[in-house]
């Protein structure tokens, strides 16, 4: 593997029944490659997470992977209403979601936390109104 395989995947809104999809690919391709057992956890729970958020808080998006040797770096783009108190959002238990997403099972705000928790580097930017780009990097 001497150059970055790259992934992408288009996140729809609203979609819970396709949610996952991207995340549990890209943990099938991981495996297949021979990433360490840890590293594919590592990855599959925190872009499974960022997927959600994107389902549940943004109008979709897209998810870009980036796999080389020394790392996997997930970027996850959307278009939502971006992200008004970070801090605030960090916090394990804390969510925004709204009474029939939590019906569903989601939205239980261990989201941001976990993403940071499995990943090395995690960098958020966002924008009110024009939506959130979460960076994250989980080093091999």
């Amino acid at each position: 593997m001497a150059e970055a395989i790259v992934l992408k995947y288009e996140i729809s809104p609203d979609d819970f029944t396709r949610a996952g999809e991207a995340s549990s690919d890209v943990k099938g391709k991981l495996k297949q490659m021979g990433v360490s057992p840890a590293a594919v956890r590592k990855v599959a729970i925190a872009m499974y997470e960022g997927e959600i958020n994107m389902v549940i808080h943004a109008k979709g998006g897209e998810i870009t992977v980036e796999i080389t040797p020394e790392r996997i770096r997930m970027i996850l783009a959307d278009v939502g209403p971006g992200i008004p108190d970070i801090d605030l959002a960090m916090k394990a238990g804390y969510s925004t979601a709204p009474d029939e997403v939590r019906n569903l099972g989601f939205g239980a705000g261990m989201g941001l936390p976990n993403m940071k928790k499995y990943t090395d580097t995690m960098e958020i930017e966002t924008e009110l109104g024009v939506g959130t780009t979460i960076t994250m990097t989980v080093n091999l």
